[in-house]
């Protein structure tokens, strides 16, 4: 673990995480574990919670490369899920990313055929799950300020990919303009890290204006932010739905 930016346990283990994640991604399926090569396996306990932290973006290089993910991050991920579940009173952000960490799980695990009905927030694909978790409710996007809606956009970056259709893609792609804006203010504001989720989302739903300049935009942040692997994470991220889009 790399302690030069870890200010405790749990914040290298995410570090860590992030990291191996990024490299995952410029690699391609040169890699096989995420999560072995973090050091990180399923009775880890702060490696299950820093896997909370990142969410789906642990199998996000099978996402996007369309490849299957390690059996070892599939059963870290599944643990974190089982592990962490949202508290009643937990913000809707944590509720999304739970629901979308299950979604992502079920893209490859799926339910045995003839299962039916709504889990709990604690039960999970990959490991004896019988049914599907509800979508969260995302009205509270629909008014929000374009500076909050950005912020909660950005919290739920790992939610930008292609194929994973939601309420939160769709209030996304309606607001476009508020998430350009968002962007410019966050990159304004050396906000590295909601700057790069806000760039990821407008790379996964396109529509940006074209005076926005995302690509150099992506460039400057991942050149101030990328000391944070979770910005650099995000910014690959964009830049191979924005390179998918253009083929």
């Amino acid at each position: 673990m790399d302690q030069t930016h870890a200010s405790s346990p749990l914040a290298g283990a995410v570090h860590d995480l992030a990291t191996e994640v990024v490299l995952a991604l410029r690699n391609g399926d040169h890699l096989a574990t995420v999560c072995g090569a973090a050091g990180i396996d399923e009775e880890n306990r702060t490696g299950i919670a820093a896997a909370r932290v990142i969410g789906a973006d642990l199998l996000l290089p099978s996402v996007l490369y369309g490849r299957h993910p390690h059996p070892g991050d599939v059963a870290v991920l599944d643990r974190a899920v089982r592990e962490f579940p949202p508290k009643p009173d937990a913000p809707a952000a944590t509720a999304w990313s739970h629901w979308h960490m299950i979604s992502t799980l079920q893209r490859f695990a799926p339910p045995p055929p003839g299962a039916t009905g709504t889990t709990g927030p604690g039960t999970a694909a990959g490991t004896g799950m019988t049914g599907t978790y509800a979508e969260p409710d995302a009205a509270w996007l629909e008014n929000a300020p374009w500076q909050s809606f950005t912020h909660q956009l950005s919290v739920l970056a790992p939610l930008a990919v292609p194929a994973a259709p939601s309420a939160v893609q769709r209030a996304a792609a309606d607001r476009t303009v508020d998430l350009a804006r968002g962007f410019v203010r966050a990159v304004r504001r050396r906000d590295w890290l909601q700057a790069a989720g806000a760039g990821r989302w407008l790379a996964a739903i396109g529509g940006e204006p074209a005076t926005l300049g995302l690509e150099r935009g992506l460039d400057f942040v991942e050149l101030m932010g990328g000391h944070d692997p979770r910005v650099t994470l995000h910014v690959r991220a964009a830049r191979l739905m924005a390179e998918a889009r253009a083929r």
